[in-house]
């Protein structure tokens, strides 16, 4: 990647997010447009929701840019023209609601739509597990793990900065993975792309935010961020995919596990994710942000190392470091504790 370019993309999106941003919070404050308390909310004002609009716009533009005229540039329209798909259909969920069984359809929809794609370039086919399983099935778990990222991005926005925070250091993490690897430049411009969009919905979202992702935001995020993880995955890097994002995964899959075993209903919403217990316990969203980041910091060093090797020994120290990160969101030890 050269380094001028890199940087005149990342400026130009950042500042591109920035303003948008404020253009929609004054659509939505409006139109009314909020988010009211609920049971799965941390935040007590009703909030303007829908930011994710103007994410989704800046992202959508600079990738088709930057990949305009490359090996990729089917891929990469595709990819784009599901992220958009979902972002129409989720602002309908914003504004109207629409039932779990219609958004989990759409989700499959969308991913076996990039998955079974007959046009896309064989390097970016998403075959990670197509060598250990009968034929077929190795799409269909690709697809299951898909569609659980997704849902995972979409449930873990639930307090102030935590999904621009997970947007910009996964973005960072799969950058210098990318380089590092030796991996196709655009891919890591693809990163940048996403954390430098990131910083710009953050200056608005950090806490206390003035307006939130929405449904319309969260959704195609998860859907494009899972993407970029899987081709990492791909191209021989799964340690790096699941390292990143292991804060995410390891609160969202426990908290639904226990949810599970307690008998309750996996799609109401609810307030028990590790984060959410923190800030119920009087912790402000932006200590636990602040923390996550840490973390973080520490998943990105692990998942660049992991490239060199030594693939399972990192996972393992990165589970063990989001393991007591989890277990101190949720120890009831009261504020000033974290």
């Amino acid at each position: 990647m050269q380094w001028i370019p890199l940087i005149v993309v990342a400026v130009c999106v950042f500042v591109g997010t920035l303003a948008l941003t404020g253009i929609v919070l004054k659509f939505l404050r409006s139109r009314a447009i909020l988010d009211y308390p609920n049971q799965r909310s941390s935040h007590l004002i009703p909030t303007p929701k829908g930011a994710g609009i103007a994410v989704i716009c800046c992202i959508s533009i600079a990738c088709i840019i930057v990949s305009w005229s490359t090996p990729m540039e089917e891929t990469i329209l595709t990819i784009i023209l599901a992220v958009l798909t979902l972002a129409l259909f989720s602002w309908f969920d914003d504004l109207r609601g629409i039932s779990p069984l219609w958004r989990l359809l759409l989700q499959i929809c969308a991913v076996a739509f990039v998955i079974l794609m007959p046009w896309s370039s064989p390097s970016y086919e998403i075959n990670i597990f197509n060598e250990l399983l009968p034929v077929g099935w190795g799409y269909f778990v690709v697809g299951l793990i898909w569609v659980w990222f997704i849902n995972l991005f979409n449930f873990m926005d639930g307090i102030d900065g935590i999904s621009g925070l997970e947007m910009a250091t996964i973005g960072v993490g799969i950058s210098l993975v990318v380089l590092l690897a030796g991996l196709t430049p655009l891919l890591g411009l693809l990163g940048v792309i996403v954390a430098a969009s990131a910083l710009g919905f953050l200056v608005w979202n950090w806490h206390p935010a003035k307006i939130f992702l929405g449904d319309v935001g969260s959704v195609p995020l998860g859907f494009l961020l899972g993407w970029l993880l899987l081709q990492l995955a791909n191209h021989g890097q799964w340690a790096a995919a699941l390292i990143l994002p292991l804060y995410y995964l390891g609160d969202g899959t426990l908290t639904l596990i226990i949810r599970v075993i307690h008998g309750k209903k996996i799609w109401h919403a609810h307030h028990e994710h590790f984060y959410q217990q923190a800030v119920s316990q009087g912790f402000s969203h932006a200590e636990v942000v602040q923390n996550i980041f840490l973390i973080n910091v520490l998943l990105i060093v692990l998942a660049t190392i992991s490239v060199i090797g030594w693939g399972w020994q990192l996972l393992t120290i990165a589970c063990v470091i989001v393991s007591w990160l989890l277990f101190i969101l949720s120890a009831r030890n009261g504020p000033g504790k974290l």
